[in-house]
């Protein structure tokens, strides 16, 4: 079976790392430079990088703050946040980041995931979904889920995935914060959908969370969480050997 991963997110605004709940409410957590040699140094299987106000401001992503991240990092690292154009892809490839998280880029011109994909190569390309239940369907949500694009969101992801996405990351807008654990329903949904590896977002309170996102969704490939990470509620080296123990595969 193939290891699951543990990714700790970094959400960057304004130099600094934040976080709030329902992605809203951020509050100052600490420094990204900081917080990467960090992780990079205790266990996580990768990191990703948002830029989240990026998109919003229509303005491209801090390359200083995040070429400095990059000189700790020595895991694997999916940088996102205002990438619009495959010269964006360039810009923080250039950077160090291993991958390139796209979303409100892709969704106002989709064509975006193909270019990228047939440049880089599908493996480079990650398609970030911002998505919220509404009524019986799920939704796609853009610039850091302020607006809703009407967009139906399974449909959405294996649309994207067809173009060339690599990977997916899930983020729940419903979860987002609350640690109540993941959005497993949705989750199952993505994966039924798409055959790239899928990243679960949003919702992990504690250990048992991740434990319990692997029992249920199988085919996931890994979890991505940041507060629990950030504030020491969750030990990334104690989460993996809890998984070893339940026999969930992780590298240790």
């Amino acid at each position: 079976m193939i290891t699951k991963r543990i990714i700790p997110c970094l959400d960057v605004k304004d130099g600094r790392v934040v976080k709030g709940t329902n992605f809203t409410g951020l509050a100052d957590v600490s420094s990204p430079v900081e917080l990467a040699r960090y992780y990079s140094e205790n266990g996580a299987d990768e990191l990703v990088f948002y830029d989240i106000t990026a998109s919003v401001e229509d303005r491209k992503i801090f390359t200083g703050i995040l070429t400095e991240t990059m000189r700790q990092v020595f895991i694997p690292v999916t940088v996102g946040g205002g990438i619009n154009t495959v010269a964006d892809f360039d810009r923080v490839l250039k950077c160090g980041a291993d991958k390139v998280s796209v979303n409100s880029g892709a969704i106002n011109r989709p064509e975006l995931v193909e270019e990228a994909a047939k440049l880089y190569g599908s493996q480079c390309v990650v398609l970030s979904a911002d998505v919220k239940r509404c009524g019986n369907v799920y939704r796609v949500f853009a610039k850091g889920g302020r607006v809703d694009t009407g967009l139906e969101a399974i449909e959405w992801i294996r649309r994207c995935v067809g173009s060339g996405a690599g990977e997916v990351v899930v983020n729940s807008i419903d979860t987002d914060g609350v640690k109540k654990g993941f959005d497993i329903s949705l989750l199952k949904a993505v994966c039924d959908a798409v055959s790239v590896p899928v990243i679960a977002s949003g919702g992990a309170g504690k250990a048992s969370d991740f434990i319990d996102l692997f029992r249920e969704v199988p085919s996931v490939d890994a979890g991505l969480a940041a507060s629990v990470f950030h504030f020491g509620e969750v030990n990334i080296r104690e989460l993996k050997k809890l998984m070893s123990d339940a026999g969930i595969p992780a590298r240790l």
